[in-house]
């Protein structure tokens, strides 16, 4: 039997994911969260034999909690679902050690097959999102960069963003011009939604 970690916020999409998945034979449902940080706990209280993670949750993401549980439980192995087939969220997960990568719109019996896959030791990747990614490239911001596009997503202004992260006015002028470049964007706001798009944020 296998032993299944299931980790999402929206209480109703868990509970299908649970029902589904626990109508198929070989698959248990030990353990369920809806919340990024609490995932670690689960797995050690529950030891599941795989964790399937939702991207974006409250108290951390999944591509989080996959790097997290692949330093503390290396031999787990981890599927990460998202609604957000972003080619640069699939560079993240499989970066942060992800078994498998998926869309929420696959059937049911694919993520059960997926499931199986990664006990066997093969990686699963859904072949749009891969041919995508390949596509898309590798994100061209760096750390920095990333990071105060990222602190500009909610509109705040260059003297904020400088306060918060400790850094010159004239410098975060200049990361941010220098992301709005990179992303082919007009200005701040488009730069972070194009990001956002494609997963670099």
């Amino acid at each position: 039997m296998i032993r299944l970690l299931l980790a999402e916020d929206q209480a109703m999409v868990r509970e299908a994911l649970a029902a589904l998945l626990g109508l198929e034979p070989g698959i248990e449902v030990v353990a369920q969260v809806g919340r990024g940080d609490e995932v670690v706990a689960a797995v050690e209280e529950h030891k599941p034999d795989v964790a399937l993670l939702d991207i974006e949750m409250p108290g951390g993401s999944g591509i989080d909690a996959a790097a997290e549980l692949r330093t503390k439980h290396p031999e787990l192995k981890v599927v990460i679902l998202t609604t957000f087939g972003r080619p640069g969220y699939l560079r993240k997960a499989m970066e942060s050690g992800a078994d498998a990568f998926l869309v929420k719109d696959a059937p049911a019996a694919g993520l059960a097959d997926a499931v199986r896959r990664v006990l066997r030791g093969e990686h699963v990747i859904d072949p749009a999102l891969a041919a995508s990614a390949l596509a898309v490239g590798a994100s061209p911001l760096t750390d920095r960069e990333r990071d105060v596009l990222n602190a500009a997503a909610d509109g705040s202004g260059n003297a904020q963003i400088a306060a918060t992260m400790h850094l010159s006015h004239g410098t975060v002028r200049n990361y941010l011009s220098t992301a709005i470049q990179k992303t082919g964007a007009r200005n701040r706001a488009e730069a972070v939604r194009i990001a956002r798009d494609k997963g670099w944020l």
